[in-house]
């Protein structure tokens, strides 16, 4: 089928009314997710724009180290304290835009849940300095502690998520989960054995129960790691199960009504496979998703002329065929070649000055600059039609697994967004759901 002069697939996704979600004062948080490199960065800003510029007060909340996001909305730069963006106008609204602080947010957590004398301890611990600044799974956990944060102030109508990089999207759902059980796990606990039961005891304890991994951690922490991490337990004891009290509250605000996952890919096979398992995994917890955002997808107005129409013509002119005589019609130019006499060929008379034949040479000089240039560029549109077409196979395998799941299409941008009016742009092209061209 067609639609405006295009192929369109015969699995047609619904296309994401993304203006109807950002304007719905019942969703209050955005989590655009996905795999890296695919545009969850730029997608989040474009979206916090729009809905700000449409009438609600918005937070951006990113996890990118990059500063992109701090660049395009005219911040010098970004911290753990959300910061107003100057500039966003029309409707009302506000726009507040952070960068995560991963240590901060866990010296945060320690210095609200911990007398000053303890805190002091925790946070000078080796140990904790290393958990805190490294440990897998930390960046995502310490993401949705903020998320939680900024939920219970209040103090924003919508908040829109930046997820983590990382080399699978699903790390950013188990990460809450994993951290947790490691801060109230058996591990924990082994370790916080010594603490307890004090002297000869809680040494000898330690040496059965750990002594198979003292080894190697000692050699990734260093000789004094079993005094660091005693220290850290001891010192942790009574803030353990608060972390898995709130990893289970954020996957609770993650999977409430209020919410809305954005799965963001670029339209490619690696990038749309992560997207399917984010897609069904969203699914198998009960999280509520509202579509995809393809994003850097290729259009074009004159996909009437194929790519194969296109290599043809570009071919002909090169090879001087019929497209290139002047009069349309086959064998008019070579007239002169067949013994007959043409209009140039009449007798002329002796005296009579030769015209000279320098114009004809300009002209055909001409003819022949304009006809490679027409085939440069036939070339080149064949080639954006080949990329089209391997892009909707790619998405078409996608919405034959997913019919359910509704898109948008964002237009390929020739260069970066790098500032305010860039972000609109994008947002421009979110709403519309659908490619240039298309």
């Amino acid at each position: 089928m067609s639609e405006g002069g295009n192929t369109v697939g015969l699995d047609t996704p619904a296309r994401l009314a993304v203006d109807a979600l950002l304007d719905d004062p019942k969703t209050r948080i955005i989590v655009c997710c996905g795999a890296g490199g695919v545009g969850k960065t730029t997608t989040a800003a474009a979206l916090g724009v729009r809905a700000a510029e449409r009438g609600r007060k918005v937070v951006v909340l990113t996890i990118d180290p990059a500063r992109r996001l701090a660049q395009s909305m005219g911040i010098d730069s970004l911290d753990n304290t959300p910061r107003k963006v100057a500039g966003v106008s029309g409707g009302g609204g506000e726009l507040h835009a952070m960068m995560l602080d991963m240590k901060r947010t866990f010296d945060e957590i320690v210095e609200s849940h911990a007398d000053a004398e303890r805190a002091r301890a925790i946070l000078a611990n080796p140990f904790y300095q290393s958990l805190s600044a490294g440990f897998a799974g930390t960046q995502e956990y310490m993401a949705m502690e903020k998320l939680g944060q900024l939920r219970s102030k209040d103090d924003w109508d919508l908040i829109v998520v930046d997820t983590p990089p990382s080399r699978s999207a699903l790390d950013f759902l188990d990460a809450p989960k994993r951290l947790g059980s490691f801060l109230d796990g058996k591990f924990i606990r082994v370790l916080m054995a010594p603490a307890k039961v004090g002297g000869r005891a809680g040494m000898k304890f330690l040496n059965v129960g750990m002594s198979m991994m003292t080894g190697t951690l000692s050699k990734l922490m260093g000789a004094s790691l079993l005094k660091d991490v005693q220290t850290f337990v001891a010192a942790m004891d009574t803030m353990f199960g608060g972390f898995r009290t709130r990893a289970d509250a954020t996957f609770r605000l993650l999977q409430a009504p209020g919410t809305a996952f954005l799965v963001v890919a670029a339209p490619e096979p690696d990038a749309l496979r992560e997207a399917a398992y984010f897609v069904e995994r969203l699914a198998a917890e009960r999280m509520p998703l509202a579509g995809l955002v393809l994003n850097r997808v290729h259009g074009s107005d004159a996909a009437r002329l194929s790519a194969e129409r296109a290599l043809a013509a570009a071919e002909n002119l090169e090879e001087g065929g019929i497209v290139d005589q002047e009069s349309g019609k086959a064998g008019l130019r070579d007239a002169a070649d067949d013994g007959s006499p043409g209009v140039d060929d009449a007798p002329k008379t002796s005296g009579e000055p030769e015209a000279p034949d320098a114009p004809h040479t300009d002209d055909a000089r001409a003819v022949t600059e304009v006809d490679e240039i027409t085939a440069g560029l036939l070339r080149l549109h064949a080639e954006r039609m080949q990329v089209i077409a391997r892009e909707q196979r790619t998405r078409d395998r996608f919405t034959s697994l997913h019919p359910e799941v509704a898109v948008a299409q964002v237009a390929a941008l020739p260069g970066d967004v790098h500032d305010l009016a860039g972000l609109r742009a994008i947002g421009e092209r979110l709403a519309a759901g659908v490619p240039a061209g298309t």
